[in-house]
């Protein structure tokens, strides 16, 4: 293949808070580098060795500009950025207040990146590719909806491996329910869901709101059951990755039963960026044919690193990096 992945969907600038642990009332310095869960991918995945290319749109804007230098200087495929006339980049503002408080907020009002079309998409290299990752907020608005559909068919219909990560923002939807429902009808051209606790709430509970509106928590032991009867329910082949943050990750969906592999134990600086780590760290590995336990393990390990540092995109592991976590936590080298 001449492309491991395509990415689907938005690319931001971030705005990364440096004074770290203010308030964001209080905060008056930023960093900029570039972001966006599926462009995350992107970069994270190059890092680790894979070529990636990211199919996003930008506006034809100096922010537009930026985003694709930073894209070409981490080595990432741009020849996909769309530049849509009269649109804007997407920004986002992004607080640091350890361990726990990383206060976010979007401005994507009318965004280039949704208005991906699927002419575009019709010319992705996808039958030159192993992978797409397919991103929830994609299937959100505008005619990049249509563009994902497109990308999520065909590549199911070549063969490709399809990622999907939940990817839940939930100002970018119309209701709460519309994300569940909208999501339940990719699944079945998916082979690899990706999803946190909270993501997988709003896929599958008649509540989703509990999670939307970020004031509840969701009944672990009820979403368990949801997760569990997804997964059988699930096409032949297809996986199921529940993130359960520092507990690891849960796998369901194999033919030897769940698969429960642990986190790595460490201190939190930031945990912006995690799951897009986590997910590049799976996505890398099993496309270098890792079993589950080896690839999920190397995900737990990408999710780590990246807690412990200050950035997101900026603070993505190398793949010498990871391995050198592995030896030193788990006292053996890995291929």
């Amino acid at each position: 293949m001449t492309f491991d992945l395509i990415t689907v969907g938005r690319a931001n600038l971030d705005l990364f808070s440096t004074d770290i642990g203010a308030p964001f009332a209080e905060v008056r310095h930023f960093e900029a580098m570039v972001g966006g869960s599926p462009t995350n991918v992107a970069i994270a995945t190059t890092r680790l060795g894979l070529k990636s290319i990211a199919f996003t749109a930008v506006g034809e804007d100096r922010v537009g500009d930026l985003i694709l230098d930073y894209l070409e200087n981490e080595k990432v495929v741009t020849d996909w950025v769309f530049r849509i006339p009269g649109k804007s980049s997407s920004l986002a503002l992004l607080g640091v207040e350890p361990p726990d408080g990383f206060p976010l907020t979007f401005f994507r009002d009318d965004p280039a990146d949704i208005h991906l079309t699927p002419d575009q998409a019709a010319t992705l290299p996808i039958g030159e590719s192993a992978a797409v990752c397919l991103t929830g907020n994609a299937f959100s608005r505008g005619s990049c909806v249509d563009a994902a559909w497109f990308i999520a068919t065909t590549a199911h219909e070549q063969g490709l491996t399809v990622f999907l990560d939940l990817d839940l923002r939930p100002t970018e939807w119309a209701t709460p329910a519309a994300y569940g429902a909208t999501l339940r009808a990719v699944l079945p051209f998916v082979d690899v869901v990706i999803g946190t606790e909270e993501e997988m709430w709003a896929l599958l509970s008649d509540q989703p709101e509990v999670v939307m509106d970020g004031a509840k928590t969701p009944d672990l032991d009820h979403l368990d059951r949801l997760v569990e009867e997804m997964a059988n329910r699930a096409p032949a082949g297809q996986v199921v990755v529940q993130k359960r943050g520092p507990r690891g990750a849960s796998v369901l969906g194999l033919s030897e039963g769940t698969l429960e592999v642990k986190g790595f134990d460490v201190e939190v600086v930031n945990t912006v960026g995690a799951g897009d780590a986590f997910a590049s760290g799976l996505i890398t590995r099993r496309l270098r044919d890792d079993d589950w336990n080896d690839a999920v393990t190397f995900a737990n390990a990408c999710g780590a690193l990246e807690v412990q540092r200050h950035g997101c995109s900026r603070a993505f592991p190398f793949h010498a990096e990871v391995e050198a976590f592995l030896t030193d936590r788990l006292g053996a080298t890995r291929g």
